[in-house]
């Protein structure tokens, strides 16, 4: 029997200024920060909810810092350098890697990239925005992380395009919506600070 994923949470440390910088001009590089904070948390405790193994890869501070965050049971690992998709490359199959930036990711949403998983090599989670939340996979795929636009509008379509490529069938999970942008927030009124 193959082994559950291990869910990867990809999360900075919520330094002002460092954090959610386009939420800034709305709401201040503290708020900014502080609304992060609000998200990163709820996504650790939608984690904690599901059961399912995790490790919150972290970035922006030590340790430490985040063990006194998130508390001393959160599994830990560094990000490490490079670009985005040097860092996600670093993370051992069977993984799921996961945003911290859904306000509506639910313990369905984990559940249901496991069961995907189980039928499927690869199965992502679409942002509404053109990029994705969670992307699982059951064995390495280095090409998936390699050229791809990230941050951009197009980085689902490339994933997609990629695994075509590579002729690797794939899952589709929900869309959600990411919160980036001070249009994303008049939908999460209580992530406000």
């Amino acid at each position: 029997m193959t082994p559950a994923p291990t869910i990867a949470l990809f999360a900075k440390y919520p330094r002002a200024g460092h954090v959610k910088t386009r939420l800034a001009p709305l709401l201040g590089e503290n708020g900014a920060a502080q609304l992060h904070r609000r998200l990163v948390e709820r996504t650790v405790a939608t984690l904690r909810e599901s059961g399912l193994p995790f490790t919150v890869h972290y970035s922006g501070a030590c340790a430490a810092d985040f063990s006194d965050w998130l508390g001393d049971d959160v599994p830990l690992e560094e990000q490490g350098g490079g670009d985005l998709g040097e860092r996600l490359a670093q993370v051992e199959a069977p993984g799921i890697v996961l945003g911290a930036d859904i306000p509506g990711l639910s313990v369905r949403h984990l559940h249901d990239a496991v069961k995907a998983l189980e039928v499927l090599p690869v199965a992502i989670g679409p942002a509404s925005d053109g990029g994705y939340y969670l992307l699982g996979f059951t064995q390495a795929i280095p090409q998936l992380w390699q050229d791809i636009s990230w941050g951009s509008d197009t980085v689902l379509q490339e994933t997609r395009d990629r695994l075509d490529s590579l002729k690797i069938p794939h899952a589709f999970l929900d869309e959600l919506d990411d919160c980036d942008r001070p249009e994303d927030l008049a939908q999460w009124p209580w992530l406000m600070p």
